[in-house]
């Protein structure tokens, strides 16, 4: 694993993820919040981190826990195969990928964070 000043290597901009941070949607805002609060738990997460080619919506690098929320594009044919495509990367650099999408923040933001907190402890 090659981390850099804690980072995990990556082709893509940092800058890119600045811009990223300040563009999150209202759902990346609520998980940002939620998952904030677990680093006082020993689960320090990372906004829209550059991993390979990729920005990553949150990743707790120690747990190697990718979150990922997504809207309706990511349903269609295209977004469906990109998504495959950077998953299988992700998970050969040894991430764990969580995915949900913008409705279940929503209407189930519960049980959104409780799944992310199975996967951190390894129970899943």
């Amino acid at each position: 694993m090659d981390f850099q000043r804690g980072r995990p290597s990556a082709s893509t901009s940092v800058a890119q993820a600045r811009k990223l941070r300040k563009q999150m949607t209202p759902e990346e805002v609520r998980v940002w919040a939620a998952l904030r609060k677990l680093r006082h738990q020993g689960y320090p997460f990372r906004r829209q981190v550059p991993i390979d080619r990729y920005i990553v919506d949150f990743a707790a690098l120690k747990q190697r826990v990718v979150v990922e929320i997504d809207g309706s594009q990511h349903g269609y044919a295209g977004g469906a195969g990109r998504d495959q495509v950077r998953d299988a990367v992700l998970t050969g650099r040894g991430f764990r990928v969580l995915r949900f999408w913008n409705n279940e923040v929503r209407d189930d933001f519960r049980a959104v964070i409780d799944t992310i907190f199975v996967h951190l402890n390894g129970d899943a």
